[in-house]
This record gives structure tokens, C-alpha cells and sequence, in this order.
């Protein structure tokens, strides 16, 4: 017998709202969730952390979200970052992401996003 981990997300975004919204949607789905505030706490936590999926909101206060895209590479080359910005212009300019939401977030298509991507590298919903 062998036991199925949770899908594993963190969510960086500096949107408290969005953060609580998106916990408890996720958690409902049977995720297990990371927050994080800021880029710097997002390091941290990534540092010591493998996550299926990185939700990362761009403008953070203290960086880029994109900024953590080498250390989610080097610490964990298959979680999927999916990136959330309201400034949807920047969406062929950032390379490395695996999805691009524009804000305000529809929370079904975002699930349905991260759902198909998880399908895609056999990991189990």
C-alpha cells in the first residue's frame, strides 16, 4: 500500500484577500497550502520546500515575482509556475511560466488551468 501526498501549492501574493480567498479554495480541492507575503518569504520557503505549483503574483513589494523563477528552478525544475498580474500586456514577455492568469482571477478557469497542467506531469488531483 502506498499513500497519495496532497498536491503541494504556494501562493505569493502581496493581496491578503487573495490569499486567504485562494487558501481556502485550494485547500477545498484537497491541496495542501503555503503563503507568502513577499518575495523574500517566498524564498525562504522555496528554499526549504518543494511545491507542485508556484501561484505568483508579479508585483510583489519587495521584487518581481519573476525574480523567483531561478530559485523554483534550481530547488524544484517541475513545479509549475503560474503567474497572476493585472497588467496582462507583460504576457509575452516573461519567459519560464507555465500559465499566465490576468487579475481579476476567475477562480473555476484557474482551477481548471492548474488541473490540466497537474494532468499533463502525472500528478494526481
Amino acid at each position: 500500500m502506498f499513500i497519495v501526498s496532497k498536491p503541494t501549492i504556494i501562493i505569493i501574493d502581496d493581496d491578503i484577500a487573495i490569499l486567504r480567498t485562494f487558501t481556502r479554495i485550494f485547500e477545498r480541492k484537497g491541496y495542501s497550502v503555503t503563503v507568502a507575503e513577499k518575495g523574500k518569504e517566498a524564498i525562504e520557503k522555496l528554499s526549504i520546500n518543494c511545491y507542485d505549483i508556484a501561484l505568483i503574483d508579479l508585483g510583489l513589494p519587495d521584487m518581481e515575482g519573476m525574480e523567483l523563477f531561478p530559485l523554483i528552478q534550481k530547488t524544484s525544475p517541475k513545479t509549475l509556475k503560474i503567474i497572476l498580474t493585472g497588467k496582462t500586456y507583460l504576457q509575452d514577455s516573461i519567459e519560464g511560466a507555465d500559465a499566465f492568469i490576468g487579475k481579476p482571477v476567475n477562480p473555476d478557469k484557474l482551477l481548471s488551468i492548474i488541473d490540466t497542467k497537474l494532468k499533463l506531469r502525472d500528478i494526481e488531483i
